[in-house]
């Protein structure tokens, strides 16, 4: 259920409102936005009088809300949520740039392609320590030893590092990394979305291979309800029966989670297609679509990359997405509280 109350409600009035909510055993949620207080609840608001509540001089409406989800539905926080991450953010009037290698495989690896990246206008680091592979015998990442290289680059260049975490009992490793990164795999991965809703740190979450959007937004609800609102969904590709790419990229999921949820969305081309010459064109659609950002994969030699060279950028490539990007920006597709501008 949702209270939209009057602009400006006399605050004594609200203070009594929100003190026989709470009564109620309901958790409150405020958000405020230019013309509107919205008060989200969340519990058992089966016997909550509507009527009740709409006769209240500060409430201008009341709605019950279907979606399961709560907290990531738009319905609950009218504006759109900008996360702000080290002297950057995601969402808003900034568009997000992470790039860097699939796998860290080197300190001077890592620096290189951070320095590459950030040349280019990169405004975030990615780097996998802790790499989930299909097959066992495959390169798993450098683990905590990775990681102390990704900080490397960060002390380096001064970009926030995105890196994605397989396992609770990493957590401890992940207290210096500015996003964490969950996974396809882990979407579903639910005492572990409990635990980061505890950490309070920015979380970018990837849809999971045959997940839909609602399921998605399940996930980030179990991230948000532990009380961590700084949630980023990822578009990275959905298995359908087409094998000509790894993945097909939902691009619809754009518009759609606009409209559904207030939380910013980020797109990776790279893992959604898996070939490095489909990357530039998927990164253009996904700019002008009004996606707040995008995440690629570059490495300094992706011929001899210990993981998706296939589909990773050189840094001159990816010189060259960012520069396209930038011009097809001032045409995209704008959004604001879920609405088309």
């Amino acid at each position: 259920m949702i209270i939209i109350l009057k602009k400006d409600p006399e605050q004594k009035q609200l203070e009594n409102l929100k003190a026989w909510l709470a009564s109620q055993q309901l958790s409150i949620h405020e958000s405020r936005g230019d013309s509107h207080t919205i008060l989200g609840l969340v519990g058992d608001t089966s016997a909550v009088d509507i009527d009740l509540l709409r006769a209240l001089d500060i409430v201008e409406d009341v709605k019950r809300v279907q979606e399961p989800y709560k907290n990531a539905n738009r319905k609950f926080h009218e504006e759109d949520t900008i996360i702000p991450v080290g002297d950057t953010q995601i969402g808003g009037d900034i568009f997000t740039m992470i790039a860097g290698p699939c796998s860290i495989e080197s300190e001077e690896q890592i620096c290189q392609v951070a320095m590459a990246v950030k040349r280019s206008g990169a405004t975030m680091l990615r780097g996998g320590a802790f790499k989930p592979r299909t097959s066992p015998y495959a390169f798993q990442g450098l683990r905590g030893e990775g990681l102390q290289m990704l900080l490397a680059a960060h002390r380096l260049t001064g970009l926030p590092v995105v890196t994605e975490i397989m396992d609770l009992s990493q957590l401890d490793l992940f207290r210096d990394v500015d996003v964490i990164q969950v996974g396809a795999r882990n979407m579903q991965n639910f005492e572990l979305l409990k635990e980061l809703g505890r950490s309070g740190k920015p979380i970018l979450l990837k849809r999971g291979l045959a997940s839909t959007l609602q399921e998605l937004l399940m996930s980030a609800e179990y991230v948000m309800a532990g009380g961590n609102q700084n949630v980023v969904l990822c578009e990275r590709g959905i298995r359908t029966f087409e094998t000509a790419a790894r993945n097909t990229l939902d691009l619809s999921a754009v518009p759609l989670l606009k409209k559904m949820s207030h939380l910013p969305i980020v797109i990776d081309p790279s893992h959604a297609t898996g070939i490095a010459s489909v990357v530039k064109p998927m990164a253009l659609a996904a700019a002008a679509c009004g996606a707040d950002g995008l995440m690629i994969e570059v490495h300094n030699d992706p011929s001899h990359a210990l993981s998706d060279g296939a589909q990773s950028l050189t840094p001159e490539a990816f010189t060259d997405v960012m520069a396209a990007v930038q011009a097809v920006l001032p045409l995209a597709c704008r959004y604001r509280n879920g609405k088309v501008v």
